[in-house]
């Protein structure tokens, strides 16, 4: 394949309230790559490309790529390099079945998005909650995120890390840490560690209203400190559940499974009674 070149621009100083810090370590750009393994004729998606640092090898690879970028200037950049299709957006306000049902320049048709990018830290949750939605259209996923986050994401019960976010990615997604980043390989540095994160959506999901189970989980995460008793037990008593669930443990304590299992038994609950839940 022709090797891409990249356009020859100046210095682009990095903006705080868009949260840049671009990515310069060959050797874990390098890492990054490999991790993705792009192929030609991927349906892929770069969020935030920023100087191109990761762009520029995964274009090689692809052909052609679509990329998400919010700053104008660097989107100017981009646009200059004929193998991109330049999507200039808040990545927030990008509709990604749109995309897919599109169809992508270069990508086999029917393909399923594969997605990628640096996330800006400071809204990378918002991100991740934008995306699962659509991660029926998504064959995966892999982003560089603080390593704070990441570990969040795949933190097992009964452990510091687990909480909301745990639970509503560990339904949807099979995730892995596949690399750490530290803070040396950006300019500027940031203040934290980063690394990077593999989601693949699970092709048979379990069957589950996602508004009932996020309101479900907000509820029981709340106060974490607290039983069940006092925040998930009154989220079902005001919807008149009378089931059968141990309400004498912590959130933390609870499966991804068992969260899931409750919200199908809730929605498939008759109309809330007078008689409420009786609390233990």
């Amino acid at each position: 394949m022709k090797r891409a070149v990249a356009p020859r621009v100046g210095p682009h100083q990095p903006r705080k309230r868009f949260g840049q810090h671009f990515l310069t370590d060959p050797a874990i750009i390098d890492a990054i790559v490999r991790a993705i393994g792009p192929r030609p004729g991927d349906a892929m998606i770069e969020i935030g490309p920023g100087l191109a640092a990761l762009t520029q090898p995964l274009v090689e690879r692809l052909g052609h790529l679509t990329v998400i970028e919010l700053d104008r200037d660097l989107a100017a950049r981009l646009r200059q390099h004929p193998q991109l299709t330049v999507v200039e957006s808040d990545v927030l306000r990008v509709d990604f079945r749109r995309l897919s049902v599109q169809g992508l320049a270069s990508a086999v048709p029917g393909a399923r998005l594969r997605i990628v990018g640096n996330l800006p830290y400071n809204i990378s949750s918002p991100i991740l909650f934008h995306l699962l939605p659509v991660a029926d259209v998504v064959q995966d996923q892999h982003f560089m995120l603080q390593k704070e986050v990441i570990d969040r994401m795949v933190a097992a019960p009964a452990t510091a890390g687990y909480g909301r976010l745990s639970v509503m990615l560990q339904w949807r997604y099979e995730m892995e840490d596949v690399l750490f980043v530290p803070p040396e390989s950006f300019e500027p540095p940031p203040r934290v560690d980063s690394a990077v994160v593999r989601m693949v959506p699970y092709h048979v999901p379990p069957r589950v209203d996602v508004p009932t189970l996020e309101s479900l989980v907000q509820a029981a995460f709340s106060q974490r400190r607290k039983l069940l008793r006092h925040t998930l037990g009154r989220w079902l008593e005001a919807r008149g559940y009378a089931g059968d669930f141990d309400l004498q443990r912590r959130a933390e304590e609870v499966a991804v499974s068992e969260y899931l299992c409750l919200a199908q038994a809730v929605e498939a609950a008759p109309p809330p009674e007078s008689q409420g839940l009786r609390l233990p």
